[in-house]
C-alpha cells in the first residue's frame, strides 16, 4: 500500500502537466539525476543519469550503459488530463455573479465537473527587464465552482443532457461587489505584480483528494489517473533499476490528449532529437543511432478501458479486462494502437519471465475508440512498440476509478523491462537478454 499512498501524493503535487514535469524533476534530482538543457553542450558519462525538459511540460530521463548505447528501453506515457483552460481576459460579469471564461483542453465527461469544488493551476510567464521567467502557479484551496441547473427548471435532465462548454460549464469565482480580479489573485500566488504577468497558461483541477476504497481496499480513485498512474508507475520503476544493457529512457510527453502535436508532444521532435544526442555525445553517429534502433523497444503506457459493471454490452465479446486482473495489451486492426504480433510476443514474454498477468483490449468492431502516443511517436522515432494500460473505469471523468495490485504489478514490469535487452538478429528472429 506504500506504493498508492506514494501515486496519490504524486497526484495531488501534479495539478497541471507543469507541476507533474517539476514533480518527476524532483524525485529525479533526488535519486541523483543531472539536469541537462536542450540549449546546451552535452557531456554524458558511462553509469550516470539525466534528464532534460521541453517547455517545462514534457521530460525525458536515461541512464547511460557502461558498454555504451547498444539500444533504447522507452516506456512513453503522458502528463496531460482532460480539463478546462483558462481564456484570455477571462472575468465575464453576469448580475451580481463573476464567472471565468473557459475552453475544453481534450475529451472530458463534462458533468463531472459540476457542482464540486475546483481550482487553478499552471504558469504564468513574467518579464523582468529584458528576461522572460516562467513560475507555477497552485491557488491550492476551493476556489471556484460549476453549478448544475436545479431539476424544477429542467425536467428533462435525467433524460439526456447536451452542455453547452460557453453556456453551461464557466466556473463561479466571485460576487460582483467582493470581487478580487482573478489574475490580480495569480500575480499574488506568483509573487508578482498583475502589470508584470504577460503570458499564462492555467488549467482548472479537481480538488477532491484521491482516496483507496472498496471491500478489499481494491480500488483506488482520483482525478488524473488516465494518464499519472502511468507515468508514476514507469518512474518508480525507472529510477529503481540501476543495473542496464539498453539505455532506459522514461519519457512522459504533454498533449496527448489534444493530438500530440506540439513541440513538447509525442509527434515533436523531442524523443529523436533527445535520442540522437545521447548517442552522438558518446561519440557514435548517425548510423550508431539507426543500428541501436533496431535493437529498441517502446512501452506506450496509457490507461485502458475496464469491463464496466453496469454496462458490460458495451466492451468486446472477447476482450474484456477487469481491474486488477493484469496489465492490458491494447490492440487495433486500424493501428490506432501499434501492437502487433512482434511486440506482443516480446512484452508477454517478458511478463511472463517476472510472473505478472496480462489481459487484452480490442474495441467492440461497432465503436470507434479513441487512440494513444505510440503510433504518434513512431512517425518520429520507427521501433517495435507495444500499446498497454492499466484497467480503469470513467476515463476521462473528473475523477476516475482504478486498481491498487494494477499500479505495482507495472511498477514490477517498468523495472523489469528497464533491465533487460533486445537484440534483433534478422528480420524474422529476436533475442531478449
Amino acid at each position: 500500500m506504500h506504493n498508492i499512498k506514494d501515486l496519490l501524493n504524486f497526484i495531488e503535487k501534479s495539478p497541471s502537466p507543469f507541476h507533474a514535469v517539476d514533480t518527476v524533476s524532483e524525485r529525479l534530482d533526488n535519486a541523483g539525476f543531472t539536469r541537462l538543457y536542450e540549449q546546451d553542450d552535452w557531456q554524458l558519462e558511462p553509469g550516470k543519469g539525466y534528464y532534460v525538459c521541453r517547455n517545462f511540460s514534457s521530460v525525458l530521463a536515461f541512464r547511460v550503459p557502461q558498454d555504451g548505447v547498444k539500444a533504447f528501453n522507452i516506456i512513453a506515457s503522458h502528463c496531460d488530463s482532460p480539463t478546462f483552460k483558462i481564456k484570455e481576459n477571462p472575468q465575464i460579469t453576469t448580475g451580481p455573479y463573476i464567472t471565468l471564461n473557459t475552453e475544453r483542453y481534450g475529451g472530458m465527461i463534462m458533468s463531472t465537473w459540476m457542482d464540486r469544488p475546483l481550482s487553478v493551476a499552471g504558469r504564468v510567464i513574467v518579464r523582468e527587464g529584458s528576461t522572460y521567467v516562467q513560475k507555477l502557479v497552485n491557488i491550492d484551496r476551493d476556489l471556484l465552482i460549476i453549478p448544475n441547473l436545479a431539476i424544477h427548471m429542467d425536467r428533462t435532465i435525467n433524460d439526456g443532457k447536451k452542455f453547452n462548454p460557453q453556456v453551461d460549464m464557466l466556473p463561479l469565482y466571485a460576487l460582483k461587489d467582493e470581487e478580487d480580479g482573478f489574475l490580480a489573485m495569480i500575480a499574488k500566488e506568483a509573487g508578482v505584480k498583475e502589470e508584470d504577468i504577460i503570458g499564462h497558461d492555467l488549467f482548472l483541477y479537481n480538488r477532491q483528494k484521491g482516496t483507496v476504497l472498496g471491500a478489499n481496499n481494491e480500488f483506488v480513485c482520483s482525478r488524473k489517473l488516465d494518464d499519472l498512474q502511468c507515468a508514476f508507475a514507469s518512474m518508480k520503476g525507472f529510477i529503481a533499476q540501476e543495473d542496464v544493457k539498453a539505455v532506459p529512457v522514461l519519457a512522459i510527453f504533454d498533449n496527448e490528449e489534444v493530438g500530440s502535436s506540439t513541440k513538447q508532444g509525442a509527434a515533436s521532435t523531442f524523443l529523436y532529437d533527445t535520442l540522437n544526442r545521447v548517442v552522438k555525445a558518446l561519440g557514435g553517429d548517425e548510423n550508431t543511432y539507426r543500428k541501436a534502433l533496431a535493437h529498441s523497444f517502446m512501452i506506450s503506457a496509457d490507461n485502458a478501458h475496464a469491463l464496466h459493471p453496469n454496462q458490460p454490452g458495451i466492451a468486446d465479446p472477447t476482450n474484456r479486462p477487469a481491474i486488477n486482473k493484469g496489465v492490458v495489451i491494447k490492440y487495433n486492426a486500424n493501428q490506432k494502437y501499434t501492437t502487433d504480433a512482434v511486440s506482443a510476443a516480446v512484452f508477454k514474454g517478458l511478463l511472463k519471465d517476472i510472473d505478472v498477468p496480462f489481459q487484452t483490449f480490442a474495441n467492440r468492431s461497432d465503436i470507434l475508440g479513441g487512440g494513444t502516443l505510440g503510433n504518434i511517436s513512431n512517425t518520429r522515432v520507427a521501433l517495435n512498440t507495444v500499446d498497454i494500460g492499466l484497467p480503469q473505469l470513467a476515463m476521462h471523468s473528473a475523477y476516475e476509478t482504478a486498481g491498487v495490485k494494477d499500479t505495482e504489478d507495472f511498477i514490477k514490469i517498468s523495472r523489469a523491462f528497464y533491465g533487460m535487452k533486445l537484440n534483433k538478429v534478422d528480420d524474422d528472429k529476436y533475442v531478449v537478454e
